[in-house]
């Protein structure tokens, strides 16, 4: 997808990126070999030429940060397969909204690892395990999980992100994580089927009162499948937002 993409070209937007595409420029590896582009200068070519190479290098280095500013964030998605086995799928539990975190989920499409507070939730080994990972791929977290961590931790992430509410709202889905899992047809276990976010305040509240771990468990159990879901909904919808946007997908 990234490899196929130029809007993140000055003064590139969908309509010349089409444009491109529809004189047979379907990679970077094809613009660099054409010598003139219908609708483009020699000059602004030789300039398009010389970023096309810079984000060739950095994606070869594995530098998916160079991306985060030069590439719209709506379109930071077309990142998704060349950095998806490098990706965190994450989401916070909060006391409220906004409140203060009581839970970070963390995936890497094999296994989760859970940051509770007061156990093993602080800013330094929260950066830890974020640095391991070239992407981070949350749904809402532009409005939600990366603001949280930000006033919580003072944390600023550099890696680009996926938010895939917006990958659903360019597929005409609207409404929370939730609604997407049930369009999808995506299941939750018996223990959290039908459980919201305020069940898990809730839960969160039930436990640091009673000090019954179930309450814990259940609150854990309730944010896996968050994060897990998360690289479902990702795997079934980035492709079909990419043949969408393109009318065919060319990696």
């Amino acid at each position: 997808m990234i490899r196929g993409s130029f809007i993140f070209l000055d003064k590139v937007g969908y309509k010349t990126e089409r444009n491109i595409w529809l004189q047979g420029i379907h990679s970077w590896n094809d613009f660099l070999a054409k010598t003139k582009i219908d609708g483009m200068s020699l000059m602004r070519k030789r300039f398009y030429d010389s970023k096309i190479l810079k984000a060739k290098k950095n994606l070869y280095n594995d530098n998916s940060c160079y991306f985060t500013n030069i590439l719209p964030f709506s379109e930071q998605y077309r990142l998704y397969n060349y950095f998806k086995d490098q990706a965190c799928f994450l989401d916070v539990e909060t006391t409220g909204y906004y409140g203060d975190i009581t839970m970070v989920g963390l995936y890497n499409g094999y296994d989760t690892k859970t940051l509770v507070r007061g156990y093993n939730l602080n800013k330094d080994l929260l950066l830890q395990e974020l640095k391991k990972y070239k992407l981070i791929i949350t749904y809402n977290g532009a409005s939600f999980d990366f603001p949280v961590i930000r006033k919580y931790f003072n944390i600023y992430l550099r890696q680009p992100h996926v938010d895939l509410k917006i990958v659903c709202q360019k597929l005409g889905l609207r409404g929370g994580l939730k609604y997407i899992e049930k369009a999808l047809q995506i299941k939750r276990s018996d223990d959290v089927e039908g459980m919201r976010g305020e069940d898990a305040v809730y839960l969160w509240w039930q436990w640091r009162t009673t000090r019954n771990r179930k309450y814990l468990d259940l609150l854990k159990l309730y944010n896996e499948e968050d994060v897990i879901n998360l690289k479902t909904i990702a795997d079934k919808l980035i492709p079909v937002l990419w043949k969408k946007i393109k009318g065919c997908v060319y990696d």
